[in-house]
């Protein structure tokens, strides 16, 4: 669970960057395998990039595709293999996919257990982009993997110092220490946060950091202020915040009343449908699950089709809890904790 943690940042960076180099190109069936990829349709997405290598596309940027569509289907051995062929095809004049690559072979090698390699990826991004301020981060949460902490600290301060200790990457910074056995060292980065700028931190930002150091009735008090901006995670973050109190009732309706004026964000539908769940609400969680599902680009479509498999199985639907996570596996392999649970539902 640790790993998945740590890659949602490294992935969510990698998504941010296949937006950026791909487009309308005259390489046809590359961009055809692109969207292919975007679709999760990986295997569709390798016979693109065949036809792209007859048709003599852009050899950099076919074995590009071809690491991202067997990173995708989870083999990272091929993954890396493309990614290094992709690299090693340079003229030697440093271009945008020589970055983003080096991002995506980071990602891969973390994946495949091997976050010494990640480390070196993210430290030859460095090597060419000093600043880089994504690397920086990522590298500092391979050093915690590395379980080299000080190392990774220096790198973390680089990121504040050039993000102006920037609350999102605070967070983020804390989120790491503490899924690496550190809590007390992310701890110390949000208190000395608080204690030298607290009183110019608007609510919303005082509020987060509170919940995080798990003063949460402080966290209500900030958060409650927060959410007259209207913002979806100013609600997600006063709700989580009464949940923590225990007050699941009031939480809910934090949630229900942002869904009263928009019905477009899934988080807010997961975060009730979980809340529900915590009530034993089960059916009306499960409803909530689907109602996000149905939302259009979700972009958290994996864990809303976990947390439907937990309501069914909580509903005693057995049967359909099974199907559904068969279907799951197939497409998120990696999914270790789904696995295991795949083999709890077959003896049901």
């Amino acid at each position: 669970m640790k790993k998945k943690k740590i890659m949602t940042a490294a992935w969510m960076i990698c998504i941010g960057l296949l937006a950026g180099c791909g487009g309308k190109t005259a390489d046809q069936n590359i961009a055809e395998g692109m969207e292919k990829i975007k679709r999760l349709d990986y295997g569709g997405a390798l016979e693109s990039f065949e036809a792209a290598r007859g048709a003599g596309e852009n050899e950099r940027l076919l074995y590009r595709g071809m690491g991202l569509a067997y990173m995708g289907m989870t083999d990272y051995a091929q993954a890396i293999e493309n990614f290094n062929t992709c690299l090693q095809l340079s003229n030697g004049m440093i271009q945008n996919v020589d970055f983003d690559v080096n991002y995506y072979l980071a990602a891969a090698y973390y994946k495949s257990g091997d976050a010494k390699s990640a480390e070196a990826a993210y430290t030859a991004i460095l090597e060419l982009r000093g600043e880089e301020t994504d690397a920086f981060f990522l590298r500092g949460t391979m050093r915690l993997a590395l379980d080299e902490y000080e190392a990774a600290q220096e790198d973390f301060d680089r990121v504040l110092a050039q993000t102006n200790k920037n609350p999102d990457r605070l967070i983020a910074i804390y989120q790491a220490f503490d899924e690496n056995g550190y809590r007390d060292i992310g701890r110390q980065y949000l208190e000395n946060a608080l204690a030298e700028n607290g009183e110019r931190m608007n609510p919303y930002d005082k509020g987060r950091i509170c919940y995080y150091l798990e003063d949460y009735q402080q966290a209500c008090n900030l958060l409650e202020e927060a959410k007259d901006a209207g913002t979806a995670e100013s609600f997600l973050y006063l709700g989580r915040a009464y949940e923590a109190t225990g007050d699941y009732n009031y939480a809910a309706s934090v949630y229900n009343s942002y869904i009263a004026k928009d019905t477009s964000n899934a988080e807010i539908y997961n975060q009730l449908g979980l809340c529900l769940m915590r009530q034993g609400a089960y059916q009306q969680a499960l409803e909530t699950f689907q109602k996000a599902m149905n939302i259009e680009n979700n972009g958290i479509m994996q864990t809303l089709q976990f947390n439907e498999i937990a309501a069914y199985e909580y509903l005693g639907d057995f049967q359909r809890a099974a199907v559904l996570m068969n279907n799951y596996i197939a497409t998120y392999p990696d999914d270790t904790k789904a696995q295991r649970e795949y083999e709890f539902l077959k003896t049901r």
